[in-house]
């Protein structure tokens, strides 16, 4: 569809509103509004039309503008109030750069988060969490009114075991689930359980090797590469190994077939555990979803889960999906009471799941997240393309590869540039710093961890803009040394 509408007859000035593209009308019409906002031509404050109208003027269905409209309120683009209409956002103005004088109370205020680790809390589906609240209440057993079972609700612990066989690939019963407060929670407790040591991908998060840490479970690290964690590597005297097969967090990348056989093949012999962190293994983009190690072996992996990536962290709603020797001990490391989880978040998740609300807003946060991860791609491909993209098939961030020796001085520009993102040495187990290959000293790789779901629709672009400037410029060629003269006879 290509339509060109007049200015004069839906916004009443100057201003050309194309339609371009083939497609969904709704996106074309979003994509259309969202460029005029970014561009200026429609300034903060400015009325739009009526939904009525604007459908009238452009050839669409009234629901398709209403959509749009109420996507682009949620978004930050728009404002609606009851009596004045629908208007352009006074923060979604295209932000003009300010030259302040550089100094540390500047950078001690980021105006720009591309932090990894949480979604962007606007796009939360309000609306469809209350209904599933409503029906849940509804239909709660009195139980559900009383002391928590630590399993967690029955409710809940049979919708997931339906959704992570159906996703996932992951063998269990609803009476192998038990449910936490999230993932550290999990940690926590399986720390508590099977003791240490524990062996750990040499880049991860540091707040888990110090959660561990804080129940006396030692890490050490196994190498990462391409293939992901080295598993060729675990000792018999490893209790446990902590991973993130679906997508290595953070440098990215499955862990390759081959050495997830051989992860099991491990646990097998030694009586070990594998522990499978599932943080993002939802989003990918560019395949299928690979599935969890868990289906492999069932009696040797724990798959931990939550919702803090694909619905919101404040939930606090988390599951391990445990070998059956292990739940009864991991219910009594959490108490006789559950404490940790409110019931009725427990039921309302379960009818978001069964109700097809959760696998709907999936697939909304999988195509808006591929969106951020395409942008952030095309930006850095026009304007730095002598670096490297790397871990972008799946997950909330991706890792900018950068020149050796220039991580630090990146982070210090956008913090000057007003922009908080994170050095790929943030992640480095501190005894994987002076890891060698036969005499050779190996260094680590340098980069910038980006996560691309945080910013609100609005301000991406300038976040983006942001980091572009922060970015080291290319790397002068080597100058020639000069030749020697010929040695004296």
């Amino acid at each position: 569809m290509n339509s060109w509408v007049n200015s004069a007859e839906i916004l009443g000035s100057d201003l050309p509103l194309e339609l371009s593209g083939t497609g969904n009308r709704r996106a074309l019409l979003m994509d259309a509004l969202r460029e005029a906002v970014r561009s200026g031509r429609l300034a903060p404050g400015t009325r739009l039309p009526p939904y009525r109208s604007l459908a009238a003027d452009l050839g669409l269905a009234r629901n398709t503008v209403a959509d749009a409209y109420a996507e682009l309120v949620a978004e930050g683009w728009l404002a609606a109030r009851q009596g004045s209409g629908t208007r352009v956002a006074e923060r979604a103005a295209p932000v003009t750069p300010v030259h302040r004088p550089r100094t540390p109370e500047r950078a001690a205020r980021p105006v720009h988060d591309l932090v990894q680790g949480q979604p962007d809390p606007s796009v939360f589906p309000r609306t469809a969490w209350l209904a599933s609240a409503r029906r849940a209440l509804a239909a709660a057993p009195d139980d559900a009114f009383g002391p928590g079972d630590p399993h967690g609700r029955p409710e809940l612990r049979r919708a997931l075991a339906g959704y992570l066989a159906r996703v996932r690939g992951v063998r269990a019963s609803p009476e192998r689930i038990v449910l936490c407060s999230g993932a550290a929670h999990g940690l926590r407790l399986l720390a508590e359980v099977v003791g240490g040591p524990w062996a750990a991908e040499e880049y991860g998060l540091p707040f888990h090797r110090g959660l561990l840490a804080s129940h006396g479970v030692g890490t050490r690290p196994l190498g990462v590469d391409a293939d992901g964690a080295r598993v060729d590597g675990l000792t018999r005297h490893d209790r446990a190994v902590l991973l993130t097969p679906a997508h290595q967090f953070p440098t990215g990348g499955p862990l390759h077939p081959a050495r997830r056989a051989a992860v099991v093949d491990w646990a097998r012999a030694t009586g070990g555990l594998v522990v499978e962190d599932d943080y993002d293994g939802e989003f990918r983009y560019d395949r299928q979803p690979v599935g969890a190690v868990q289906g492999l072996d069932p009696e040797h992996v724990v798959l931990v889960g939550s919702v803090s990536k694909s619905l919101s962290p404040a939930l606090r709603i988390g599951w391990m999906v445990l070998p059956q020797r292990l739940v009864a001990p991991v219910v009594a490391a959490k108490g006789e009471r559950e404490q940790f989880s409110s019931a009725t978040e427990q039921l309302t998740l379960a009818d978001f799941i069964e109700s097809g609300a959760y696998d709907r807003q999936v697939r909304r946060m999988r195509q808006r997240h591929r969106r951020r991860r395409d942008q952030l791609v095309a930006a850095l491909h026009a304007r730095a393309p002598h670096v490297r993209v790397t871990g972008i098939a799946a997950g909330l961030h991706a890792v900018v590869e950068l020149p050796p020796g220039t991580e630090r001085s990146a982070v210090r520009a956008a913090a000057w540039q007003g922009l908080a993102v994170e050095g790929l040495g943030d992640y480095l187990h501190p005894g994987a710093e002076h890891r060698t290959a036969g005499d050779t000293v190996v260094p680590h790789r340098d980069g910038l961890v980006v996560g691309y779901a945080t910013p609100a629709e609005s301000a991406y672009p300038e976040a983006l803009d942001a980091l572009c400037r922060s970015l080291p410029p290319v790397s002068p060629p080597p100058v020639p040394a000069p030749p020697q003269p010929p040695a004296a006879p």
